[in-house]
């Protein structure tokens, strides 16, 4: 099955053009032609399926036949996470963690970070494209840089966690994650939150988690963290 992603579609919509790029892909490297029937999502949960009625390279048109919505887990998944020192590791975190399951992504820069901007649009990209492949219907939403600071000055809601590397007592992610429950994860850079950054997280309700013995990358423990809140809500 190949899924194609159109923001613009709902349930108002007959008919619809592919953009240019999305043209030539199905025209020319899919070879789709006139009556074919392709399955598009809007990244909001539905999925429609349309056929082709005019299959031009440069603007495909198609035609709604039927929709489908599929429903919102109950849970809202929120992973807070320092870019990486090289943008390939990032944007495999984020692929990996569109495919596994994620509601939202922020991208915090810390005082250790040694990435302080990242590239929005083609981290959209990635998303867009891991949902795509992964046969999703609900794009993720993937939040601008912000600082850590600033992050933690914004209600949140659900269960607060911060992941870190640092001494003190702290219980295993899996045995504080309960189904069905909003939950937010703090993970940090490369070297690990500042114990000043630790101090404040707690102060705003965020509780200290450990996701094993290994000390893991940062991309490899956001990977961890969203497996583990995946199984909990899927077990």
């Amino acid at each position: 099955m190949q899924l194609f992603y159109n923001p613009t579609l709902d349930l108002s919509v007959s008919q619809f053009n592919f953009s240019e790029q999305e043209s030539r892909h199905i025209v020319k490297v899919l070879r789709k032609k006139e009556g074919d029937i392709l399955k598009i999502t809007n990244g909001k949960g539905y999925l429609f399926e349309a056929k082709i009625i005019s299959a031009a390279p440069k603007k495909c048109k198609a035609q709604v036949i039927s929709s489908q919505k599929k429903h919102q887990k109950m849970h809202w998944f929120h992973l807070v996470v320092a870019p990486t020192k090289t943008n390939d590791r990032f944007e495999w975190f984020l692929e990996k963690a569109t495919e596994i399951g994620v509601n939202e992504i922020t991208p915090v820069i810390c005082e250790r970070s040694e990435r302080k901007k990242i590239k929005f649009e083609r981290l959209e990209k990635v998303v867009q494209s891991a949902m795509k492949q992964s046969l999703r219907v609900y794009l993720p939403k993937l939040n601008p840089a912000i600082p850590y600071s600033e992050f933690l000055e914004k209600d949140h809601k659900g269960l607060l966690f911060i992941a870190h590397c640092d001494d003190g007592e702290k219980m295993d992610l899996k045995r504080r994650v309960a189904p069905d429950k909003d939950i937010t994860i703090l993970i940090g850079p490369e070297g690990d939150f500042s114990p000043t950054e630790i101090d404040q997280a707690c102060e705003k309700g965020f509780l200290p988690v450990s996701l094993g013995d290994a000390r893991l990358r940062t991309e490899t423990a956001a990977i961890v963290a969203c497996a583990t809140v995946n199984m909990i809500n899927n077990g």
